[in-house]
């Protein structure tokens, strides 16, 4: 990529998006064409013809989707399955089409198999099913995996799937019935030492483990994948560290000043017991390393979701 190129990114104003303009825009990319839903309504192919026919992008980062956590995906599962299917197919064929030099997407971390070897490997991607609840969205993410191999077979055309672990970071979605782990406990432990609560309900008993990892390390990472490959892949891009939901909720009970107890909620979903991510693909291919620990990844979004309680989009 150069200062000079048309850079398209989907999701632009979502929390990845976010984080990968402004990696470009550090690196002095000048032409960010930055796609909002209520433009182009990418599970429509014409509405995807029209984006690429105004402006014929070099580059594609996918970053847009129908995400959120363990609740709303059991309750909208052919939502999930339908808008993500749509969106990733229609916007990797017309990537290819209209002469774009290379896509690079967001996979889903959950799309691995529950019982995949830990760390996950690459290698194992299609070793079997992923845990149910999220199965239909994880689902239709890993498709553009195939379709990413089916397009380099029959046209040469570059596609890389970038699977990110449990993403979290500013501009994060902060909605209780919705958000995953890491903004909900964010939202809930500086509500409650504002509000001088006297417990934080946790769902799950804590002991389930992820690979946290901060938004702006997936979004170098995503760059690097950009810059690197040649050919169409799949790559992990984590912090390659397992850690508990206890954990995440002992780091914030510090961070946030928390007086009260926590209520582990057993009756509540928390989803798969473990999963973390091998990095050594990453690693050896791209040179990646992420930079930010959980502890100060954290503090960042903290601070963020401090300066910005005004914001009524955070108040869901």
């Amino acid at each position: 990529m150069n200062g000079e190129e048309t850079i398209l990114v989907t999701g632009a104003y979502g929390f990845l998006g976010r984080a990968v303009v402004s990696a470009l825009e550090a690196r002095g990319c000048r032409h960010i064409v930055k796609v909002r839903s209520r433009e182009y309504d990418l599970t429509r192919e014409t509405e995807v013809e029209r984006l690429f026919e105004a402006h014929k992008p070099a580059t594609v980062f996918h970053l847009a989707g129908l995400v959120g956590g363990i609740l709303v995906n059991k309750e909208r599962p052919a939502d999930f399955f339908l808008q993500n299917l749509l969106m990733g197919t229609f916007m990797l064929h017309h990537s290819w089409k209209n002469g774009a030099r290379k896509f690079i997407a967001a996979g889903a971390g959950c799309g691995y198999p529950l019982a995949a070897p830990l760390p996950l490997e690459e290698k194992d991607f299609w070793a079997g099913m992923p845990q149910p609840e999220s199965a239909p969205y994880s689902l239709a993410k890993r498709i553009l995996a195939i379709q990413s191999e089916a397009y380099e077979r029959q046209h040469g055309f570059h596609s890389i799937i970038c699977i990110p672990g449990n993403l979290y970071g500013p501009w994060d979605n902060f909605n209780l019935h919705d958000a995953h782990v890491v903004p909900a406990l964010v939202r809930k432990f500086v509500e409650a030492t504002d509000g001088d609560l006297p417990e934080v309900e946790v769902w799950g008993s804590g002991r389930p483990t992820r690979d946290y990892v901060f938004s702006m390390d997936v979004a170098e990472g995503m760059l690097l994948a950009a810059d690197k490959y040649e050919s169409s892949q799949v790559v992990n891009i984590s912090s390659g560290v397992e850690s508990s939901v206890k954990e995440v909720c002992s780091h914030l009970v510090d961070i946030t000043g928390y007086r009260g107890r926590i209520r582990w909620n057993v009756d509540r979903p928390e989803g798969q017991a473990r999963r973390c991510f091998d990095l050594s693909k990453a690693r050896r291919d791209l040179g990646f390393e992420p930079r930010t620990s959980l502890r100060e990844g954290l503090e960042k979004t903290v601070a963020w979701y401090r300066a910005n309680l005004t914001n009524p989009a955070l108040r869901r």
